[in-house]
C-alpha cells in the first residue's frame, strides 16, 4: 500500500442503489488470489457485450482510466457476499476512493484494509456530487473533509482511527503491528 493523505482527481458518478460485490466483480471472475489484473472484469457486465466487446455507453471507458480516481455510487455501495475481490477490482481498475450515503460494512472493511478509501457523506453532499459527474474533488485524510476547488463541496467525514492511520502510513493492519514490533518485544520482556 501506498501512504496517502490526499486524493485529487475527478469523479466518475454511477447512480445505480445497493450495487453488489456481485456487480463490482462477477463470481465468475473470483478464481485468483492475486490482485493483479482484476481491474479488467470491474463491472464487467455492465462494460461489456456478450461477444466481449466494450459497450459504446459504458460509464467505464478505458480511455477514461487515467482522468478519474474517485467513484461516486448510489446508496449501499458494496453490499452482498464479502468478498476482498471487489476492493482489489476497483483499486487494479484505478479508483482511490468511493463516496455514498452508505457503504457496506463488509466492503468498508475490506477496503481499508487495501488502501481502497470508503467515503460516507451527508444526503445533500451526496445529491451535489452525485449531479456533478468528472468534478475534481480532493479526500483529505488529514483533516477527514471532502472539497472541490470551486467551494460547492466541503463535507466531514469519518474512518475508524486504527484504519486512517494506516492509510495515511501506507500500511495495512498486520504492517501496523509489524511497524511496533520493537515495543511489542520490550513489553514482552518486562511482562513475558
Amino acid at each position: 500500500m501506498q501512504a496517502m493523505s490526499k486524493i485529487t482527481t475527478r469523479t466518475v458518478v454511477l447512480e445505480n442503489e445497493n450495487v453488489d460485490t456481485d456487480q463490482i466483480i462477477p463470481a465468475r471472475f473470483l478464481t485468483t488470489t492475486s490482485r493483479a489484473g482484476l481491474g479488467a472484469h470491474a463491472f464487467a457486465d455492465w462494460r461489456y457485450e456478450d461477444d466481449g466487446a466494450l459497450k459504446a455507453d459504458s460509464l467505464f471507458r478505458e480511455d477514461a482510466r487515467d482522468d478519474f480516481g474517485v467513484l461516486v455510487a448510489g446508496h449501499n455501495f458494496g453490499c452482498g457476499s464479502s468478498r476482498e475481490h471487489a476492493p482489489w477490482a476497483l483499486l487494479d481498475f484505478g479508483f482511490r476512493a468511493v463516496i455514498s450515503t452508505k457503504i457496506a460494512d463488509i466492503f468498508t472493511g475490506n477496503a481499508l484494509k487495501n488502501g481502497l478509501v470508503p467515503v460516507e457523506v451527508d444526503a445533500a453532499t451526496h445529491a451535489d456530487l452525485m449531479e456533478q459527474p468528472g468534478v475534481e474533488l480532493t479526500i483529505d485524510l488529514e483533516a477527514m473533509r471532502v472539497t472541490t476547488p470551486n467551494g460547492g463541496v466541503d463535507a466531514p467525514f469519518r474512518l475508524e482511527p486504527f484504519a486512517r492511520r494506516c492509510l495515511l502510513d501506507g500500511v495495512d493492519p498486520l504492517g501496523a503491528i509489524l511497524a511496533r514490533d520493537a515495543d511489542i518485544a520490550a513489553y514482552e520482556a518486562v511482562h513475558g
